[in-house]
């Protein structure tokens, strides 16, 4: 057993035997990992000593922030009363049948079912294969196609990575039959010279128009994120979501909302859904459910597929190993009562106006930010060649990742999609941690735009 106060070289280990996801392993053998050793609060330590302010929660999902030692203590007290057994073979456990209660209480209106899986991923590659068996069940079985957004991301599985729009992965691992993509509510970088609120219609009839191509009568579902998470932040106009709720109710297409991002509080509400008055047929979650601290995704479905998949379906051949893990529901239940509790979700929505006031305000004079939206503690910075025509740099992506690498190397952690930097705090992050954030940045961002500058127009 490896003494992990010795003397190791944990980046050569690393290199040897690890491989990373979403990673190019020649940059990263060369560059060395980073070896994150403790973290508590908003901040990480790692191996070399430094102290960082994680800007993205984790992978958006340590609402509660780290080391809560409630957390580990749920996990330790069922870990010994019962650390695992399934969900087959007529068998629940109580976590698992607790938390689903919590869930339908705090889920939009008429969703009252919990499907158990890991991951977000598999969330996702089960609200897909239950939208297909609920239309198969009811006689329907050529609705089939399911509708999603460039930009979008619904996990890294063969059905999710088909499902969302990220081209690069349909590049690498070839698409699914029976997807479709189609524009994103992206007024930034896709609006043009429409309002906002004109965008939000003509995108969101976009869908309509793909629909009426393939026809409803293929069409299984429409899946989108409310704020695209991972694509950049994308936040919808508000006249975009009440047209897609009126498009899906009208041709009779089940709306799948992905939560994974959004939920647990991120947006100052419970879901994106609330925020935005989605009327989702399934939502997939993940992430937030338990801040991270152990795997766990839930499905949360509506009565109106509950019930054809319970009352008219017969066996439903789909699950995990690890669905309804005890040990998993007790950390989310657990979870849950810490976000009541702390008011973190009322927070998120106070906090997520003071982080981005602030940001305005220290970054009003540099010519390259040309944008800072934001919903709850989620949001995105735009970095443009031109404010005033929303020009993007040149080889998109390069600007963002000299962006990235400075925040990193002053101590802040803020992830870049193309070029627009993204931020998803800790719901836990204090005001004087906010200020501390926004100070980093600043830094950063003055950096980059000195490096930058001959491309950006005055």
């Amino acid at each position: 057993m490896l003494d992990i106060h010795g003397s190791v070289d944990w980046q050569g280990l690393d290199a040897a035997h690890h491989l990373h996801p979403f990673t190019d392993h020649k940059d990263l053998h060369a560059r060395r990992v980073r070896v994150i050793t403790d973290a508590d609060g908003v901040f990480l330590h790692d191996a070399d000593g430094n102290k960082i302010l994680d800007g993205m929660a984790g992978l958006w999902c340590v609402a509660a922030g780290y080391g809560r030692k409630d957390l580990v203590e749920a996990a330790a007290t069922q870990m010994a009363k019962l650390p695992y057994y399934n969900t087959f073979f007529k068998t629940s456990n109580q976590p698992a049948i607790l938390l689903a209660q919590k869930l339908a209480q705090i889920a939009p209106e008429g969703i009252n079912h919990v499907f158990y899986a890991c991951s977000g991923s598999e969330a996702v590659d089960s609200a897909l294969r239950t939208a297909r068996v609920y239309w198969q069940t009811l006689g329907k079985p050529q609705k089939k196609i399911v509708i999603g957004r460039e930009y979008g991301y619904h996990g890294s599985t063969t059905l999710g990575a088909s499902a969302g729009g990220m081209a690069d992965m349909h590049r690498q691992a070839g698409d699914m039959p029976n997807f479709a993509h189609v524009l994103p509510p992206y007024w930034w970088g896709k609006g043009g010279q429409m309002s906002p609120e004109e965008f939000g219609v003509y995108a969101a009839r976009e869908v309509e128009k793909k629909i009426l191509e393939l026809g409803a009568g293929n069409i299984a579902a429409f899946i989108g994120e409310p704020i695209q998470g991972s694509g950049g932040v994308i936040i919808p106009p508000e006249t975009y979501w009440p047209e897609i709720n009126r498009i899906c109710k009208q041709y009779d297409i089940l709306l799948i909302a992905d939560e994974v991002i959004c939920g647990y509080g991120r947006t100052g509400k419970w879901f994106g859904s609330d925020y935005f008055g989605i009327k989702p047929d399934m939502m997939t979650t993940a992430k937030g459910l338990t801040s991270g601290y152990v795997p766990l995704s839930a499905l949360l479905v509506h009565d109106r597929i509950a019930e054809v998949m319970i009352n008219e379906a017969g066996e439903y051949y789909h699950g995990f190993t690890y669905s309804g893990h005890p040990v998993s529901c007790a950390v989310a239940l657990k979870n849950l009562e810490i976000i009541e509790n702390e008011g973190l979700i009322e927070g998120a929505a106070r906090k997520g106006e003071i982080l981005r006031a602030a940001l305005r305000e220290a970054l009003a004079d540099n010519p390259m930010v040309g944008e800072i939206r934001g919903v709850g503690l989620i949001g995105a910075i735009e970095l443009t060649a031109d404010k005033r025509t929303r020009r993007f740099f040149e080889k998109n992506g390069r600007v963002g990742t000299i962006c990235r690498d400075f925040c990193i190397n002053n101590g802040v952690i803020m992830r870049a999609t193309r070029d627009t930097m993204l931020f998803s705090p800790p719901l836990t992050i204090t005001e004087d941690e906010i200020a501390l954030m926004v100070r980093l940045a600043k830094k950063s961002f003055e950096q980059t735009y000195e490096k930058v500058k001959d491309e950006v127009a005055s």
